[in-house]
């Protein structure tokens, strides 16, 4: 691995900016760009995209969502490569919340590292959930806190095995998936082109649903209102960054798996949406029944209502997985930095940090409880907050780039010496900054969506004065930028 360090003519605070910190145990580099990529559709990849497609079809009307969604692709695509550049440069676990340390300040790594944590662990409680409601259509019989215990034990060991097996078993999980949406794409364009009979067509459909109602039948407001929607649809994506201490070669992976993930990612969501767009009326679109099985049932594969309950149950387990390594790895990069504990980031012979996957499952399991519990008050209050988190999150990985950037050419090194260059600089993380803001802006124009902004702001500000407290008491010490 190449790995910048020192030049002669630095000082020591300039060459610690992008110094590898010490680590208090060492993680595995094992993963592969091929690993790098399915584990990203394992994050971006699930109920978004099956089940709730529907709704952002009814409310943006379908011309509106294939536009949102290919807004939503520029955006991430934009972030990604503010990411390249930082994870190539320095490739280590924990990646965005460690940029944001060194670049943004101690306070700013600290909660972008509890808003990623948090919004991973908060997912893991209603995967568990939504994986148990799904076995049940197989096995009525069966309590849904049977089966949610059994994805429990499955998904902590697969984490706790390995690395190379977490990697390996989110790369079949994905490949699911992957497959389920490459024969919708598949098979709804020939029912559009007229090549399969589609139920309640004499003629072929083509495109007419993509205009019924006009271009923007709600509206063009309603395009923007639904873009935290969609962006979160996006999510994970990052988490090749996550991977970034465990990456082999990773100057030359990084790169690789970013643009293949990107590229991938937008034919599977947005040939997913024209498709939806194409053969559901917008006005029937919803959350009713997943998309898909509509489609499917439509041309005729009446068995596709278990093939997608599958298909879902698949999905859910991807991100479960890959939500409790990503939530897993920010516990132990705080630690290893001293925010907290260091005994969190202590790894076992495998080298994986069993301290923090446990603390992580914990707050997936508390997550569990509170959607059973407090489904109408907490559980409501931590779901508003991780809709948001991430984009918050986009937001600090294009800032961290552009200041990066700035203090390595003040260093006195060349652009050249970067192994990969984001394109376009400034202005490419001008723009992913400023378009991942207004996504987060302007849901204050919906009323179903403005309670997520109302309770992020005062907890963003309460990991502030959290982390005020922890130097106040001497846990941790501000480190110099």
């Amino acid at each position: 691995m190449t790995q910048h360090t020192t030049i002669p003519d630095e000082s020591p605070a300039q060459t610690s900016l992008w110094a590898e910190p010490p680590r208090t145990d060492q993680l595995q580099r094992s993963m592969s760009a091929r690993h790098l990529m399915m584990i990203s559709f394992g994050g971006v990849i699930g109920t978004g995209l099956f089940l709730s497609s529907g709704w952002t079809i009814s409310q943006a009307g379908p011309i509106g969502t294939i536009l949102a969604y290919a807004l939503g692709a520029v955006i991430v695509y934009l972030v990604m490569m503010c990411l390249g550049e930082l994870a190539v440069a320095m490739p280590w676990t924990g990646a965005f919340h460690v940029y944001a340390t060194r670049f943004l300040g101690p306070a700013t790594g600290f909660t972008v590292a509890v808003l990623y944590w948090s919004t991973w662990t908060i997912a893991l409680g209603s995967e568990f959930t939504g994986a148990g409601l799904i076995m049940q259509h197989w096995f009525p019989d069966t309590p849904v806190w049977i089966w949610s215990a059994v994805f429990i034990a499955l998904i902590f060991g697969l984490n706790a095995a390995s690395v190379r097996v977490f990697a390996e078993a989110e790369t079949l999980l994905s490949g699911i998936k992957v497959a389920a949406i490459i024969c919708f794409i598949v098979l709804g364009l020939l029912a559009i082109v007229g090549l399969l009979p589609v139920q309640g067509n004499t003629t072929r459909p083509g495109l007419g649903n993509l205009t019924d109602g006009g271009i923007f039948p709600n509206g063009l407001g309603a395009v923007f209102t639904t873009m935290l929607a969609v962006n979160f649809a996006f999510s994970g994506t990052e988490l090749i960054g996550i991977t970034a201490g465990e990456t082999a070669e990773p100057a030359r992976v990084i790169p690789k798996a970013i643009h293949a993930t990107l590229a991938r990612l937008s034919i599977f969501f947005i040939g997913s949406i024209f498709v939806m767009a194409c053969l559901i009326p917008w006005r029937e679109a919803g959350v009713d029944q997943s998309s898909f099985v509509t489609v499917f049932e439509a041309v005729g594969l009446h068995w596709a209502g278990d093939v997608m309950n599958f298909v879902v149950l698949t999905a859910i387990l991807s991100a479960a997985n890959s939500g409790l390594y990503a939530s897993t790895r920010m516990l132990w990069s705080l630690a290893n930095e001293g925010t907290i504990p260091a005994a969190v980031a202590r790894t076992n012979r495998h080298g994986i940090p069993v301290v923090a996957l446990c603390l992580s499952m914990v707050g997936g399991l508390l997550a569990l409880l509170s959607s059973v519990v407090a489904a109408d008050t907490v559980y409501l209050v931590l779901v508003s907050i991780s809709g948001l988190a991430v984009v918050l999150v986009w937001m600090a990985i294009a800032a961290s780039q552009m200041r990066f950037r700035r203090q390595w050419l003040a260093s006195g090194r060349s652009v050249d010496e970067l192994g990969y260059r984001t394109p376009g600089h400034p202005w490419v993380g001008i723009a992913a900054f400023v378009l991942s803001a207004l996504s987060c802006v302007l849901i204050v124009f919906d009323p179903t969506q403005r309670m997520a902004l109302f309770w992020t702001v005062p907890f963003v500000a309460l990991c502030y004065l959290g982390h005020w407290l922890l130097v106040r008491r001497g846990r941790t010490e501000p480190e110099s930028r």
